[in-house]
């Protein structure tokens, strides 16, 4: 029996804009220049279907940054193989898988300072070589200040869900300190 619908979890095949004929030359890192992203949003109330229907906008792809994630000890050994990568805009370090992968007992150890800090040296390196950004990823903007000043070119700080708590936990202190 042949299957004709493909399982939820596969990739549905690209719409017919994006399957335009790409330049010869182009790094299959890019999309056509006239290539389409389709993003449907989740609807917000059961009253505004409007909300999930397919939104459609044209991006090209200089508008679109290529990163490759560095975090495991294979994308650490490839790293100038990596960052050589044609069209490749620049490399992102997850810095807590990166330290599991070269020996840490936890995403923090001290025990592999050295050697993560060696890593690091390594990544900023081969992106610069290669003309490339290097990016990591910190907790707080302290880290994320000391790793700019060490020469990457750009730097994330925690995530949405952190600032979240953090923010909300603020609140909660000033609603509690206002209590009689």
């Amino acid at each position: 029996t042949r299957r004709t619908s493909a399982a939820p979890w596969t990739r549905a095949p690209p719409p017919s804009s994006c399957r335009s004929s790409t330049p010869p030359g182009t790094p299959p890192t890019r999309s056509p220049p006239s290539a389409t992203r389709r993003t449907a949003a989740a609807p917000t109330a059961p009253c505004a279907p409007s909300c999930a229907s397919v939104r459609t906008r044209p991006t090209p792809s200089y508008q679109t940054a290529v990163l490759a994630m560095i975090e495991t000890a294979d994308g650490l050994a490839n790293v100038e193989e990596i960052c050589a990568t044609p069209g490749l805009d620049g490399v992102y370090v997850g810095p807590s898988d990166l330290r599991l992968a070269i020996g840490g007992a936890t995403s923090t150890d001290p025990d592999v300072a050295d050697a993560f800090e060696r890593a690091l040296t390594r990544i900023r390196e081969a992106a610069a070589a290669a003309g490339i950004a290097a990016g990591i990823h910190n907790g707080d903007g302290a880290s994320a200040a000391r790793r700019l000043a060490e020469g990457f070119t750009f730097a994330s700080v925690a995530a949405d869900v952190v600032h979240l708590q953090q923010i909300a936990a603020t609140h909660l202190a000033a609603a509690r300190e206002g209590r009689a």
